[in-house]
Order: C-alpha cells, then structure tokens, then sequence
C-alpha cells in the first residue's frame, strides 16, 4: 500500500477502493492525519468533521462490501464553508454566523452524499465569498501551500489549499467573478466553474445570485469531471437551476485536442501582465498548437476593461439585497445590549460583518438608492448584455477561449489588504466569466519563480465537455499535475 495516500486523485483512490487494496477508513484516517499534519500551517480547514469523516467512510465500506462501485464512492472530499450542511456549522467565513448550524444540505452536498463521498470538513474563505485572498476571513487567513507567505487566492482559497496540500482529494467551492478559478490556479490544482445554472444554488448562501456558481477543486481534469457528474442537473429546489439533464461529463475525454478552434482575445494579454505569467500562457498555447489546435490571436472582447466596473456594480448591489437577512433577529449573531431594537440591529451589522462585507454593501445600496439606480445599476446591466453578445460573436468561429487566469502568480500575505481596487484587479481575467453565465476551467500551466500558474479556458454555455476536452488534451501533454507543494 502506497504511504503517499493523501496525493491520490479519486480516479486513483477509487481504483483502488473497488479493488479492495485500501478501505475507505484507511484512506479517510491517511487524510485525517495530514491534515493534523500541515493543516496548522496551511489553515484550510475552519472545521474538521472526523468523526462524520469515520462515519461515513464506515458507510462507504459497507457499500463497497455489497459488491457497489462509483468514482466518489469512498472517496475523502471537502467543501466550502459557504455550503450548507445539516448538523454541521456553516460559517461563510464570518462572525455573523460563527457556530450557525443549518437544518438541511444544500443540493450539491446531498448528491455527494449519494455518491458515497467522506466529508472531512468545511474549508476556509473569504466572508460571505467576498474576496480574493482568503485574508477576508473573520478566524484567519489560508496559507498557500507552495509558500505560505502567499495567498491561495479566494474567495474559496480554503479548498483550493486543501486540495493542493493533500488534505482533500477533491472539494466544492463557489465562483462568483472568479472564487475557483484563481485560487485553482495560484494554488498549482484544477478548478472549474460550470455555466450559470448548470448545479443547484439551493443550499449555497447567496453572495450575489445572478452570479454564483457551485464547482469542484481537483487532482485532475477526469475527477473534475467526475464531480461535475455528480452535482450537475436540474433541481426543483432552485428556481435559476437550468432544465438540463446530468451528463457523462468524463466521455468527453479523450485527451486530443486536434481540430480545436481556440481563440486568444487580446484584451486578456495587456502589457501589464506578469512577463512570468506571460511566458507560461504562450508555451501552454504551444502545447495545444503541437496536438493540433488552431490558434487565433485576432479575437477581440472590447468590452473587457468595463467588466471590473460592471462587476462591482451589480455584484455589491445584490449582495446588499441577500445580507439584509442579517438582522440578529431569526439567526446568527445578534446584538442585546442596544437601547431599542434598531440599535441592536446596527450594532448586529458593525460588529458581526467584516470590512469587505460593509465596503460591498455600501457600494450595493449606493448603486441601488433612488437617484442612482439608472445611471449605475441599470447601466452595468445593459453593459453586461453587451459583454455576452461580444462572447457570443466570439465563439461563432471558435470552440474555447484561451487567456491567464490572473495577472500574476500568488502575491504575500497582507501587500494588498489596504487597497482594494489593487485587491480587485486580480479577478480582471475571470469576473467576464461570470458576468456572462459561461464554463470556465483553470488547469495548472507551469510555475513563475516556483508558484503555479493557470491557463483558463472558457466554453460556450452549457459546453463543459468541450472546456473539459481541452482542459484534460492540455493537462496529458503538459504534465504540471504531478508535482506537489513541499510540505
């Protein structure tokens, strides 16, 4: 039996279990172990769920007993703590639900749990998923595990982390202009956020709803895949859930990219760009080049540079629609001392939200306020009609898009806490993605003074398989998966 249990991908841990080398509990105690092991470096995890995790791997063993088999089945996983999970806290990272335990899980957790998954735990975050660091956090900041004084990027920086670190096989997170996608890529894993409605919102705490998305963080391109099987389909439950049937998402994947039609916009490659992030995106297009794939440098999305504006627009807008919940009165922390019920209320709001959270509300409500509405919400709305048509004319002639997944590799811990905008710049490459409802994936394209980088590619609405087609064609020729942080 291989000592290195904890680097397994699930395709492998699942051979394995169906094989009867391993049990589910050798594997799941294996990643309990690591994560007492580096977790107090790394930080990732806000709770550990050992006794849950012993449970069911127990349960998982009984089923693999009976003769069953499944990609998951077994298989050791975490999740975002934006995620609800029945019996266990869900925090969103922040004191105004510190020690808040939900009654039900949310939709993607119960189609884990049915596909036999091991819950180790609730992984760390930015609060209420606003952020790009994981410093947002309201316990304390996620550690990148290639460096740990970096940043795994965020706002699922937790997960990504975990993942990265061996302490998770796989996990879920949320993406709203970004939250897979870069910390996938400044955390050297795999990261896919799927098109807009294509999982279940039903049971993530909405942050800005017209934008959230539920994906995985994995070892691979095939177990992404495979947990996209898993949570994709449509659900009652979620009014935004599109009706589109699961899919056999890993059919997909035949590790050839020849006859690809990709397109580069230009706008993805300013003269800003990291010279290190640069060198790494040309030599991943190469690689595509060399399987067979028709490179386009001519592809222009003009309306890119308004995305960041668009984004902080409607993203804070709705955010101060969905956090009004958090009044102290029903659940969550709640403030007694006050004089009058709107004097507990305010100090509820001051005292259980984080900076961040308060930037972006006040943004929101300013954005929302009579006066304004037309001349900032409703405009960055008609703006972001413009930037989906522009992706539309794109992929008439191209199958994917190309472009970094940010500006630069992992930067320190606290060199961008006094300045947002600097902070929001880092989601410039990804936010489009989500302003215009598409698939996007983030593989790992090398490394620029020993941190990982990412290559993006983004599909059409509900092409996943394609995303997926060449995310795994790329990840066989380049072969970044197998190095690991040296922990």
């Amino acid at each position: 039996m291989t000592p290195d249990l904890h680097w397994l991908t699930a395709h492998a841990a699942a051979d394995l279990l169906a094989r009867r080398e391993v049990s589910s509990r050798e594997l799941t105690e294996a990643h309990l172990r690591r994560i007492e092991a580096v977790d107090p470096q790394v930080r990732a995890f806000i709770t550990v769920t050992a006794d849950r995790a012993l449970a069911d791997a127990e349960a998982a063993d009984a089923r693999l007993a009976r003769g069953e088999r499944g990609p998951l089945l077994g298989v050791p996983m975490a999740l975002k703590d934006v995620l609800s999970t029945a019996g266990i806290a869900t925090t969103c990272g922040s004191r105004m639900l510190e020690g808040f335990v939900p009654p039900y899980d949310a939709t993607a957790v119960k189609a884990l749990a049915a596909a036999g998954a091991v819950l180790l735990g609730k992984t760390n975050m930015d609060e209420f998923a606003m952020g790009s660091s994981t410093e947002n956090s309201a316990f304390f900041p996620t550690r990148n595990p290639w460096d740990q004084t970096r940043v795994p990027g965020g706002s699922s920086g937790g997960s990504a982390a975990a993942v990265a670190a061996g302490e998770a096989i796989y996990a879920l997170g949320s993406d709203t202009g970004g939250s897979i996608r870069q910390p996938a890529a400044l955390c050297g894993v795999v990261g896919m956020k799927p098109t807009y409605g294509r999982v279940s919102r039903y049971g993530l705490v909405a942050f800005a709803s017209s934008l959230d998305q539920i994906g995985p963080f994995a070892r691979d391109v095939r177990d992404a895949a495979a947990v996209l099987d898993a949570i994709c389909g449509h659900d009652p439950l979620d009014s935004t859930s599109a009706p589109q049937e699961g899919t056999s998402f890993g059919a997909a994947l035949d590790g050839d990219a020849a006859g690809l039609r990709i397109g580069v916009p230009r706008e993805y490659l300013p003269d800003s760009l990291d010279a290190g992030v640069r060198k790494a995106f040309e030599e991943a297009l190469g690689v595509l080049a060399a399987q067979g794939a028709q490179i386009d440098f001519e592809v222009s999305l003009p309306s890119t540079e308004a995305a960041l504006a668009v984004y902080y627009l409607i993203a804070p807008s709705e955010a101060s629609a969905n956090l009004a919940r958090y009044d102290g009165v029903k659940y969550g922390y709640s403030y007694r001392e006050g004089a009058s019920m709107w004097e507990n209320m305010e100090q509820t709001r001051e005292r259980g939200f984080g900076a961040e959270v308060k930037r972006r509300i006040m943004l929101g409500t300013y954005a929302l306020s009579a006066g304004y509405y037309d001349a900032y919400y409703l405009k960055a709305q008609k703006v972001r009609t413009v930037i989906r048509q522009e992706f539309e004319a794109a992929f008439a002639s191209h199958d994917v898009l190309c472009a970094p997944v940010t500006p630069t590799p992992a930067f320190r811990i606290g060199e961008k806490t006094n300045d947002p905008y600097a902070m929001y710049l880092n989601d410039v490459f990804t936010l489009p993605v989500n302003i215009a409802g598409l698939p996007g994936i983030s593989v790992p394209s090398g490394f620029v003074d020993g941190l990982p980088v990412g290559l993006q590619i983004i599909g059409k609405p509900f092409d996943e398989s394609t995303v997926l087609r060449a995310a795994h064609a790329y990840e066989e020729a380049a072969g970044w998966r197998v190095r690991h942080p040296p922990l």
